[in-house]
């Protein structure tokens, strides 16, 4: 099974985006993960559009937009013009998530759908023959450097049972607390693309971090 290190850059020194962005480009990362929130389905805000566009100036590898906002319907294109190459929304934000799905791919890029922990993974069922991924948070969306739930094993392995059964080739992405202690772990549960932040950007090699995720075992 194919396995993606996506670097969450909000556990980056925003001073050094550039060189944080320089730094992917040299490393085994394919995607760079982008959380993007708006104070109201989170408590936090973090970058939107402006920074978007100068990392995409400077970043060479696949943007992973993750849409931690109200009616993200509302901002899908402006989200791939700034250079998402796939978007993810939360399923709590919409009222017709294969509504929202068809919007996305209709921009030219990949969808992905997630959950925050305390959603029955159930929910996501019916969607998965339609996206390209799910995502599925092991802590709640809106802060870094949380502690994995531990509870997440289960969930990442129903969600593996259920792509398995609909749509094979569907990416199941995990976000919230992975480390070198845990990934293998978590990679032997079915999850097959791993959002790191700290664990990468608290590393004194931060490449060598990366490396390591990838092909933990």
């Amino acid at each position: 099974m194919k396995k993606i290190i996506s670097p969450s850059i909000l556990s980056a020194d925003f001073g050094h985006l550039q060189s944080v962005c320089e730094m992917i480009n040299r490393s085994e990362a394919e995607w760079i993960h982008i959380d993007v929130m708006d104070g109201l389905f989170v408590p936090n805000i973090s970058f939107a559009f402006p920074v978007m566009k100068a990392i995409r100036a400077h970043c060479t590898k696949m943007m992973d937009v993750h849409l931690m906002i109200e009616h993200p319907e509302n901002y899908i294109t402006r989200f791939k013009e700034a250079g998402a190459g796939n978007i993810t929304f939360h399923f709590e934000t919409v009222g017709n998530p294969f509504a929202v799905i068809e919007q996305i791919k209709k921009e030219g890029i990949t969808a992905g759908i997630t959950v925050n922990p305390d959603v029955p993974v159930e929910v996501l069922e019916p969607f998965i023959k339609e996206v390209d991924m799910v995502l599925l948070m092991t802590v709640f969306a809106g802060y870094g450097g949380q502690q994995y739930i531990e509870e997440s094993d289960e969930r990442i392995r129903k969600v593996r049972a259920m792509i398995q059964k609909h749509h094979p080739s569907c990416l199941l992405e995990v976000d919230g607390g992975i480390h070198l202690q845990n990934v293998a772990k978590v990679y032997q549960c079915g999850a097959n693309v791993i959002v790191a932040g700290s664990s990468i950007f608290n590393a004194a090699d931060q490449i060598g971090a990366i490396h390591d995720l990838l092909f933990a075992h």
